[in-house]
């Protein structure tokens, strides 16, 4: 939802700054004519090419990311299982119980007095588990690749 509302304010202020800079070149493109040359077709290619430009910018910059960010979310909150540690957008951490695919919900057990929570998918914003399994693995590769072996070497 904040990331909404900051699209939406940066969406607008995008059409000003267009509005702004289009009406600028169209009045560049007034004064041009005025003084005797002919340059329409110069200031109707760049007032449809810049905010083009712009549009593709911001695309590029912010959707793009945001969407991208979203769809590992979805598949993170989809492929939860059993033993994950996880924590919720209110800052819960727990351990995953059961995950049940018809209602979206996930039972967690949270403290160390074994208290369970019902909460929902979209709840979950972190699977702690599977991001320390990935850095493991990011270290293994690494190491591989360097060639370089951080064990002792044995005595002989």
């Amino acid at each position: 939802m904040k990331h909404k509302k900051i699209l939406q304010k940066l969406s607008a202020l995008a059409g000003i700054l267009l509005m702004s800079v289009s009406g600028s070149l169209t009045a560049f493109a007034s004064d041009a004519s005025a003084s005797g040359e002919v340059s329409t077709g110069g200031a109707i290619l760049s007032t449809f090419i810049l905010p083009m430009i712009v549009l593709v910018f911001l695309y590029l910059l912010m959707i793009r990311p945001q969407q991208k960010q979203e769809k590992e979310t979805r598949a993170m909150q989809e492929n939860l299982q059993p033993g994950d540690e996880i924590i919720t957008r209110g800052g819960i951490v727990g351990l995953v119980l059961r995950v049940d695919d018809n209602t979206k919900t996930v039972l967690i057990e949270t403290g160390s007095n074994h208290v369970k929570l019902r909460v929902v998918q979209e709840a979950i914003v972190k699977n702690m588990t599977a991001e320390e399994t990935a850095a493991a693995e990011k270290a293994k590769e690494q190491k591989n690749k360097s060639g370089i072996s951080l064990a002792k070497p044995k005595d002989e």
